[in-house]
């Protein structure tokens, strides 16, 4: 133990005696490891918001979109039936997410007058299967399938033509219809295209603003209920032909169509982004590690003599091999560690929810990935290592006649 703490000893003081070239052999180290660290980083930060961009629209892996219908009449099923055959499916497989979505266009009584809006009535567990991340106020949730009133979540155009800019004064709206209800805007989400109104309701309460009327109804569906199921992966096809068949079976003939909503390939796409940005990360650090080994080769040249003195001192030759070995690796290790340490204050102070995300929230916020800084640190050793061996290579062959005389 004794030998490697002074092997490492005498290597620290060649870095302290030489500071001016360790410094400007280090330079390119350490914005290659700068670079690779912040690149890997934020790459993989932007691999995770693609992932819930895209879960959003599509949901989450694995989601099975189920639609019924009857073959004949076009017409879906009975909701008593449809929901006694949803949850005997659910229970028997042990499917514990799904969600409900039916598609509706609800008249809302704005200052310009009463508005079609498209909304989407859902289950809470949809904002849970979407990665729904409201930029402000909250999401819809159990409770306000018993509320008095009905919650109302919105996105930033619906809430700009209601003329209300946030929610800190808990904005409401009027239903319209035969029994109109004022509804409370309870949460706001960033979606929509311009001025696009979009709404999102609880799809079950029990207030009277829900039934059936024929004169002026508050709201007219155009668009067939579908159910979502959250399974894995690799249970994915089989899912969804026993769906298909037993909801058939459990609904009396009704024509039931199982699919795969969101992208089987974007794991795949996702792995090659990350691989393709660790090659380009590999690439600008073999760039900074061709200069530590220039600037080494040039100074065990210019250091021959003393090395030859050392030698003939009783030096050993794998003292030497270690000490200017070592005088890389110590080197370029420091270099990594304050290269990681930029990266992490950069990457954490970067405002990437507004850069990447249009100010949407991330459902999961990446933390700084270790694995970005290990590699960076890993990789500066590594860089040092390699740039150190062939100086001391040729350090070790040097005759120590020809070295004192040179």
């Amino acid at each position: 133990m004794t030998p490697v703490l002074a092997t490492l000893a005498e290597a620290w003081s060649e870095v302290r005696v030489h500071k001016a070239r360790v410094v400007l052999s280090l330079v390119g180290v350490f914005l290659a490891v700068f670079a690779m660290t912040t690149v890997t980083a934020l790459g993989l930060i932007v691999a995770q918001v693609q992932q819930e961009q895209s879960e959003r629209m599509s949901g989450r892996s694995a989601t099975i979109g189920v639609t019924a219908y009857d073959p004949q009449t076009g017409m879906p099923p009975d909701a008593a039936e449809w929901d006694a055959a949803v949850a005997g499916l659910t229970e028997r497989y042990g499917i514990t997410t799904t969600a409900s979505i039916g598609y509706e266009e609800t008249r809302f009584r704005m200052p310009g007058g009463t508005q079609l809006v498209q909304t989407k009535r859902v289950s809470p567990s949809y904002g849970q299967l979407h990665r729904i991340e409201p930029i402000e106020g909250r999401w819809l949730r159990a409770g306000d399938r018993d509320s008095l009133a009905p919650a109302v979540v919105v996105n930033e155009a619906f809430l700009g033509a209601l003329g209300v800019p946030d929610l800190a004064g808990r904005p409401t709206v009027v239903i319209g219809g035969q029994t109109p209800v004022r509804a409370a805007i309870v949460g706001v989400v960033r979606e929509g295209y311009g001025d696009e109104l979009l709404a999102y309701r609880v799809d079950r309460s029990a207030g009277p603003w829900d039934e059936p009327t024929t004169a002026t109804p508050a709201a007219s569906v155009y668009g067939p209920s579908t159910l979502e199921l959250w399974v894995g992966a690799d249970q994915a096809d089989e899912v969804m032909a026993v769906v298909s068949h037993d909801l058939g079976l459990a609904l009396g003939g009704a024509q039931v169509d199982a699919y795969r909503q969101d992208s089987p390939d974007l794991e795949e796409t996702l792995g090659m982004l990350r691989l393709a940005i660790r090659g380009v990360g590999v690439v600008v650090l073999a760039l900074g590690g061709l200069g530590v080994l220039n600037i080494g080769l040039v100074t065990v040249r210019q250091r021959i003599r003393e090395i030859g003195v050392r030698r003939s001192f009783g030096a050993t030759s794998s003292r030497v091999f270690a000490a200017i070995m070592l005088e890389s690796v110590c080197a370029t290790f420091l270099a990594g560690l304050a290269a990681v340490a930029l990266s992490v204050v950069l990457v954490r102070n970067l405002p990437l929810e507004s850069l990447l995300n249009s100010g949407v929230p991330l459902a999961d916020v990446p933390a700084f990935p270790l694995a970005a800084a290990v590699e960076g640190l890993v990789a500066a050793t590594a860089v040092g290592a390699l740039a150190g061996l062939l100086p001391a290579v040729i350090a070790v062959r040097a005759k120590v006649i020809d070295a004192i005389r040179f």
